[in-house]
């Protein structure tokens, strides 16, 4: 970030997330973009009203004091010259507390409506929720109006209409002032016809709407009792509104009329106030501590811009890093203080600094509570969420009990008490309290900081050397072999694809599809071992070998099948190996010094810059949101959150999916995309050479990890997906020998359909192997490291113990020369794979590490050993052994028969035998 952007991320972008919140919840609660500008001027009016009171106040004191001393200084003026005026108008000045800096007062009002107008004007001009609406007589809300025609000439009426109500706002305004005063604002008004006229009549409305509200509060100044005149207009429209939510309001929520009902008691209260005679104040008014209130403020500022977000991305932070083009996880903490700084230091300062100190005392005491609950609801609630993505959703959605909720209540309750009765009995130590809670953020937040980079400082040391896009290479002459592993592929789906898709069968000629696989594992780090390294890496065996560390026996596996065709002649190509070194964005250094063997990431750099700087942006603005919505009461948590979009007013149409259910959904997933990209591109990355030795490839690809719905029946993403009228005609496809495959869900259907597109992908590539003449002389696996936990089979699931279609991955085989697609159920399992590679290639294969014979022998053994553990963060669970989880036991070889299945141990390393 520049120093220019961190100035814009401290002044304006508060300012523009609040035009943004502001209007999205309108048009949330109104359902009419031309109706919420007119809700965001009023509420934004009403908002920032006590500031230009305020501000106005101040003018006119200026006016009032330079009235007063104008026939002063122009007698010093008149009677002194050179140096002796300036020193006796400076001692004129003094006498009467006079500074001449005093002369800004003039303009607060303009230095306050600036950076509204920048924010607005940002907002509301490039707003895409505006594009081709109507409202009343303009035609499109995003673009000028050209509401008259004169000639054939379009004329933009609004901005003529603005700069009218303006002028006579000036009018009124100015009157009495100063020329030079009188000259600024008619400055001003032509100043906003001229760079408005051509803008998007939603912005000019807006400004419009702004400039009447300006021209009423004028006129009120002009009243003889102007705030008892606003009471009774609020308590009319007050009493309007409760009115209207009662009687009227048919179509709403609870929630919706319970919102509208509140709003009108709120703009009751000031008539109420004007008649009911509060108890007279104590003749010792409290005097406001400005650092008590600077130190809350920024103690709120290091919570939500420091702490929360560098929390967590800390827990996962290579999953936030970029890598096209490279952008350090950092700076999204930084982004986010910067517009904590803004909001609670700056803005928040403004109103403090301008209010009277009575009003000051209130900030202050809010700020201390805010403190305290903030902090309370951060460190005590909403642990048990589930997992958060990189574009920080929840995966399985926003999931609190109400029971929490409740129990949050109350302690908020407790809080703010216990916060009061600090400030009333040790009001002289609160700034200190605070400073204390303050000074240990400051102190935590290096910790997670220096954790974020030493994480990612060698991935990004990697990203950046030239050449890094892939190369398959694969050789005309000598024989190749293909590993594809396509993470959380699903061996279910198979019979149900290739009934779906018959011509799959030509494009896979010569593959053997092994439905009845199993894997050792349910997630990639117990699963991926024993599919690289065979048998010796199931779970089990890795747990035996407790005096090593996971990570080296991982990256052992991984290397096993490199080392050996390497060694026999063959040139390797690694592409996207998983957990290498247990880092998220894998890392291909722990190939460094293989001979012949060429590593590289994918990806990630796959994907467009473009998509990629828009989801940088997106995830910019919501940190910040994110760390209000962990900070604030649990019982609005969930609206903060809003399913993950945190009031965003534009469609992430290209960075991730809105699914309204199984069939139909918006936008494309950043995550599938930049994996679609890959397999995609396969043709493109394909080299042949004559290499006598043959070629290895060893390949991970995350597109079966990432569901997205896709448009059927060609299965490709769409930016608007609707599949009703194929789900429709084609519902009973799904339904195989009795057995049928749900897809009732976004996340079901989208898996479903992933796999399917995979499929679909590799055979495109597959033809051009064949166009190529190198299909015959390739060996091909593919095969997954798990399944997936989705109950799409009623009968695999043992409902709260097990779904067996987690243990069951895909495996498909094509040997050399094979030419007929069959099914086969013939048991296996995914740690065949490195038998499967090597078979008539390499004579008694070992493996190079531990010198142990590479076969299959174990899976004849009567019983096979699985493992499960909700423990499958590497960065967690990164010690010698796993740690404790589940174990069952498959007997016999029909991993479809649930009989067969068994929990063996509830929470063990290794299972009981």
């Amino acid at each position: 970030m520049s120093i220019l952007s961190i100035i814009d991320a401290v002044l304006f972008r508060p300012l523009g997330l609040l035009f943004e919140i502001v209007y999205v919840a309108a048009n949330k609660f109104i359902h009419n973009p031309g109706l919420s500008i007119i809700a965001l001027s009023l509420v934004m009016n009403f908002l920032i009203l006590p500031l230009y009171i305020r501000a106005d106040a101040i003018q006119e004191e200026e006016k009032q004091m330079e009235k007063k001393l104008r026939r002063g200084v122009a007698h010093i003026k008149k009677t002194f010259r050179g140096d002796e005026r300036m020193m006796m108008t400076q001692a004129y000045y003094k006498i009467n507390g006079y500074k001449q800096t005093y002369v800004l007062r003039s303009a607060v009002s303009l230095l306050l409506e600036i950076p509204f107008f920048i924010a607005a004007y940002r907002f509301l001009s490039g707003l895409e929720l505006l594009n081709g609406v109507r409202f009343g007589p303009i035609a499109d809300l995003a673009k000028p109006d050209g509401l008259l025609t004169i000639g054939g000439t379009a004329i933009n009426l609004l901005p003529i209409i603005m700069t009218a109500v303006n002028l006579i706002s000036c009018v009124i305004f100015t009157k009495d002032s100063p020329l030079k005063t009188k000259i600024q604002l008619y400055a001003m008004a032509l100043f906003f016809l001229f760079f408005l006229y051509s803008s998007p009549s939603g912005l000019v409305f807006y400004w419009t709407l702004n400039n009447i509200f300006s021209l009423i509060k004028t006129i009120f100044y002009k009243l003889k009792n102007p705030k008892k005149v606003l009471a009774y207009l609020a308590a009319i429209c007050g009493t309007a509104a409760i009115v209207y939510s009662l009687f009227i309001f048919n179509g709403g929520t609870p929630f919706k009329k319970g919102v509208v009902a509140l709003f009108g008691a709120v703009l009751i209260l000031p008539l109420i106030f004007t008649y009911v005679k509060l108890p007279k104040r104590s003749a010792e008014e409290p005097k406001p501590d400005k650092k008590l209130f600077f130190v809350c403020a920024l103690f709120l500022a290091v919570l939500t811009g420091i702490t929360i977000p560098a929390s967590v991305i800390s827990s996962s932070p290579q999953e936030f890093l970029v890598t096209n083009p490279v952008l350090h996880p950092i700076w999204y903490i930084v982004n986010a203080f910067c517009i904590a700084l803004g909001t609670f230091v700056v803005w928040l300062g403004v109103f403090y600094k301008l209010v009277k100190p009575r009003a000051k005392v209130i900030f202050e005491r809010v700020t201390f509570i805010l403190c305290a609950v903030f902090a309370v609801d951060y460190m005590f609630f909403g642990k048990g969420m589930g997992i958060l993505s990189a574009d920080l959703r929840y995966e399985s959605g926003f999931k609190m009990e109400s029971k929490e909720k409740i129990v949050n209540l109350a302690v908020i309750a407790a809080t703010v008490a216990i916060a009061l009765l600090a400030l009333k009995l040790l009001k002289t130590h609160t700034k200190k309290i605070t400073a204390v809670f303050l000074a240990a953020l400051i102190v935590m937040a290096p910790i997670d900081i220096v954790k974020i980079n030493g994480s990612v400082k060698g991935v990004i040391e990697q990203v950046k050397e030239p050449g890094y896009m892939p190369k398959i290479t694969l050789s005309k002459s000598g024989k190749n072999v293909v590993v594809i592993m396509l993470d959380r592929a699903m061996g279910v789906y198979l019979p149900y694809i290739f009934n779906e898709k018959p011509e799959l069968t030509e494009k896979f000629s010569g593959f053997t599809a092994y439905t009845n696989t199993v894997s050792y594992g349910t997630n990639t780090n117990f699963g991926a071992p024993a599919l690289f390294g065979g048998y010796e890496y199931t779970p089990e065996e890795i747990n035996k070998r407790d005096s090593e560390k996971l990570v080296d026996k991982h990256n052992e596996a991984l290397k096993v099948m490199p080392a050996l065709f390497s060694e026999n002649g063959f040139k390797v190509t690694v592409i996207d190996p998983p957990y290498a070194n247990y880092n998220w964005k894998t890392d291909i250094s722990i190939f460094n010094g293989m001979e012949n063997v060429s590593a590289y990431v994918a990806q990630d750099r796959a994907i467009p810059v473009e998509m990629n700087e828009y989801s940088i942006n997106s995830d910019m603005r919501n940190f910040f949101c994110y760390s209000l919505m962990k900070s604030a009461p649990a019982i609005i948590q969930d609206r903060i959150y809003d399913d993950g979009r945190y009031y965003k007013s534009t469609e992430d149409m290209y960075f991730q999916q809105t699914a309204s259910d199984s069939l139909h959904s918006m936008g494309l997933s950043k995550w599938f995309m930049s994996r679609y990209y890959v397999v995609d591109s396969m043709p493109e990355l394909t080299e042949f050479s004559d290499h006598p030795g043959g070629t290895f490839l060893s390949m991970v690809s995350d597109l079966t990890h990432e569901p997205m719905l896709l448009q059927e029946p060609e299965y490709e993403p769409a930016e608007i997906v609707d599949n009703t009228e194929y789900e429709t005609q084609h519902a009973d496809r799904l339904t195989l020998d009795g057995k049928t495959l749900k897809v009732d869900t976004p996340e079901k259907a989208g898996h479903y359909q992933t796999n399917v597109a995979a499929l679909l992908k590799l055979g495109e590539w597959f033809d051009f192997l064949k166009e190529n003449e190198v299909y015959d002389n390739t060996r091909i696996i593919l095969v997954s490291d798990h399944g997936g936990w989705l109950n799409q089979r009623d009968d695999l699931n043992i409902p709260n113990i097990i779904d067996i279609e987690s243990f069951i991955p895909l495996l498909m085989v094509k040997d050399f020369g094979e030419t007929e697609f069959k099914m086969s159920d013939e048991f296996m399992t995914n740690a065949d794979v490195p038998t499967l590679a090597t078979k008539g290639l390499i004579d008694d294969a070992t493996n190079p590490f531990t010198g142990k014979k590479i076969d299959s022998s174990v899976k004849d053994e009567p019983v096979q050993y699985m493992f499960t553990s909700e423990y499958w963060d590497v960065e967690k669970n990164n010690g010698n052994t796993f740690l404790p989880g589940r174990w069952f036991t498959l007997t016999g070889t029909d991993s479809y028969d649930v009989s067969c299945w068994k929990l063996n141990a509830a929470e063990a390393t290794l299972p009981n035998k």
